[in-house]
């Protein structure tokens, strides 16, 4: 194509459909290195025409199809646009992808990511695999990780206590909150991770209780009651990000406090909640939950130089539906292999 030049090629590589419908057949993947003076909405439309001309039809989500042609990474650039994401953003678990992008250019950076598609491929490919479900109360955080790993077999590691939210006294909530910390921690020790293949699906992320304490406590308690409990439990490998409308999460909210569960849930009863019938949740829990969702976004989905304990591997899913969000999930674990 006139105004690109291709660097390299990688070999294409033979591999099983991921997600979408049943009996498709088998998939050819590759990647290209390119040089292009090209701004990125002028490369995504030179290989939208590439697609047209080879008679790319779009009917099922991840079904088969004649090419499908994807700007994974630009330069530095981050764009986060309705036409165009970069990068892109179900890359980062796809071994798929990632092994041809090591094949021709094994140091090119992501620039969330903060790494390089190496390291990406490394983070997917450890031994015993660690992926956390994230998400505020309401995202369906426990019951998405609960689908991943039955479909996966991968070990199910639930919160053995609820994240607290602030109170009006802090004595009370900081005694809580540190309860809570040091019982998630606990189940997250390297020593309780079996040595198997298939990995361990967590419904919480440690480092999301100082973001939920923030404004509640002071900055120096929080970092020192988190030292103390996160000591030797090692960052996940991949995060999976649950992103609801606040909305969705208010109605989720109520139904849970309609009908509690069991106080097992990092994210599923909210501090104060009793067996009582209430109505929606105050519009200020409400307002604190997207806070709370704002801060997990940015932690985990923009560029953090020096971040080194966040996972390098991250996916964002929107979780407004269940079943979709459980698919997605699903898909993004299932490419890791």
């Amino acid at each position: 194509m006139p105004g690109i030049a291709l660097v390299a090629a990688s070999r294409p590589r033979e591999t099983r459909p991921i997600g979408g419908p049943p009996g498709q057949p088998a998939f050819l993947n590759g990647a290209f290195l390119l040089e292009t003076d090209f701004s990125p909405d002028d490369v995504l439309g030179v290989i939208a025409a590439v697609e047209n001309t080879l008679h790319r039809e779009r009917t099922d989500r991840w079904g088969p199809r004649t090419i499908d042609l994807d700007l994974l990474l630009y330069d530095d650039a981050v764009l986060d646009r309705p036409e165009l994401t970069i990068p892109h953003p179900r890359m980062s678990t796809r071994r798929f992808v990632l092994e041809p992008c090591v094949e021709i250019a094994p140091d090119f950076l992501h620039p969330l990511a903060g790494c390089s598609v190496r390291d990406l491929l490394d983070a997917i490919s450890a031994a015993h695999p660690h992926v956390a479900v994230i998400g505020v109360p309401g995202s369906g955080a426990p019951e998405v990780a609960a689908a991943v790993a039955d479909m996966t077999f991968a070990r199910l590691v639930h919160a053995p206590a609820a994240l607290p939210f602030c109170g009006d006294d802090e004595a009370l909530f900081a005694q809580r909150w540190e309860d809570a910390l040091a019982e998630c921690a606990a189940a997250l020790r390297h020593e309780a991770s079996p040595d198997d293949l298939h990995g361990t699906i967590s419904d919480f992320w440690l480092d999301a209780f100082p973001l939920a304490a923030e404004g509640c406590l002071p900055a120096d308690r929080i970092a020192a009651a988190f030292d103390r409990a996160a000591r030797d439990v090692a960052t996940p490998h991949v995060a999976i990000l649950l992103l609801a409308d606040s909305g969705v999460l208010a109605e989720r909210v109520a139904f849970r406090r309609r009908r509690p569960a069991p106080q097992t849930d990092v994210f599923a009863d909210l501090a104060g909640c009793s067996t009582a019938v209430v109505d929606a949740p105050p519009a200020d829990t409400v307002a604190a939950l997207v806070a709370l969702q704002e801060k997990l976004r940015q932690r985990l989905l923009r560029p953090a130089p020096g971040a080194a304990q966040r996972p390098k591997a991250v996916v964002a899913v929107e979780a407004n539906d269940l079943g979709q969000a459980i698919a997605e999930a699903v898909a993004a674990v299932e490419a890791m292999a």
